[in-house]
């Protein structure tokens, strides 16, 4: 299972956007005939298959609801999904809070991150690629020092 890639789409006058057709074999190979599942990232939306989905649910659902800092997490990622299936011309629609949430109007960038697809306003997507291009080097160490073995290798 794995997204990847970025591409680069206009959002309409509805609230549509075009997924990939890469991506929405993907998703249905992942999810069946579920919809995959839209939610809100910090500064942009997460979209995940529907199996996907449901093991991020479990885990959080394992976690302790007696803690501020869960009941939070499951609030703003569990609260703010929905269901978002992808229709006849391989389009989703967001809805309107979310596309407000994300800033996504005109073009937006759809980026395949492993078992996601994070979906950006193009502008911040790119001024957040500039920010992690300046700190490439750094952020690489820190993430080769947190797995077993260099990725860089």
């Amino acid at each position: 299972m794995s997204f990847r890639g970025r591409f680069d789409h206009t959002l309409d006058n509805k609230g549509r956007v075009s997924v990939p057709a890469g991506f929405r074999m993907e998703i249905q190979k992942l999810g069946g005939e579920r919809p995959p599942i839209l939610t809100r990232g910090k500064d942009h939306l997460l979209l995940y298959p529907a199996e996907t989905w449901d093991a991020i649910e479990k885990k959080l659902a394992s976690k302790s609801s007696l803690l501020p800092n869960v009941q939070k997490y499951q609030r703003f990622l569990i609260g703010g999904c929905t269901e978002c299936p992808v229709d006849s011309q391989g389009r989703i629609t967001i809805p309107a809070n979310l596309r407000e949430h994300a800033d996504l109007q005109g073009k937006v960038t759809l980026a395949g991150v492993l078992d996601k697809i994070e979906i950006w306003n193009q502008d911040r997507f790119d001024s957040a690629q500039a920010l992690t291009l300046d700190r490439i080097e750094e952020i690489q160490m820190a993430v080769d020092e947190s797995s077993s073995g260099s990725l860089s290798e």
